[in-house]
């Protein structure tokens, strides 16, 4: 049975730019993220967030810049009484052959490390091929949002023919949270 919930950031809470989210003011939340992500936590499930952020090595951003991102996220969710279990991120750019950015696995053996679930209680949330592929290697079941990269995800030709699908986050998490209240 699913026990945490992993997600994406870019594309699947917040807005996502192949120019890349640089600053606070370009953090933007996709409508009803948050309120999916209370949801899910009031429905009982743990959340936590993997993010590739090479921003942070090419030089667009500082991880001052990431953490007020972060905060202000933390900062949303908190009016609604919840918060994220665990975040964390890769800041390496691609080739720089670390063991953490997706589609590696590093951050997600971290995450369920830190949270002690096993992979097998576990779906991931995301909009891209990276997400897919660490999701597969993993072990974690996958769920695209058509947000953000979604549906260039979906037009690759590359995902499952069985992959679920969803439009955003909100889709998905009230699918979830309907699910989980028929089971208790």
């Amino acid at each position: 049975m699913t026990q945490l919930i992993i997600l994406d950031r870019d594309g699947v809470i917040n807005e996502d730019s192949d120019h890349y989210i640089k600053s606070l003011a370009e953090w933007i939340p996709i409508t009803g993220s948050i309120k999916a992500i209370a949801n899910l936590k009031d429905a009982g499930y743990r959340v936590a967030i993997a993010t590739n952020q090479s921003g942070i090595a090419r030089g667009y951003y500082d991880l001052d810049t990431l953490k007020a991102m972060h905060d202000q996220m933390t900062s949303l969710l908190s009016v609604y009484g919840q918060s994220i279990d665990y975040i964390t991120y890769c800041p390496h750019k691609p080739d720089d052959h670390c063991l953490c950015r997706k589609p590696k696995t590093g951050m997600i053996d971290e995450i369920l490390e830190k949270l002690a679930i096993p992979a097998s209680d576990c779906l991931f949330i995301g909009d891209s091929l990276g997400d897919y592929k660490v999701a597969l290697a993993s072990h974690i079941e996958f769920a695209l949002v058509r947000t953000g990269k979604g549906e260039r995800t979906i037009r690759s030709g590359e995902l499952a023919q069985d992959t679920m699908i969803y439009d955003d986050l909100s889709t998905i998490a009230n699918k979830l949270c309907d699910t989980r209240l028929y089971q208790t």
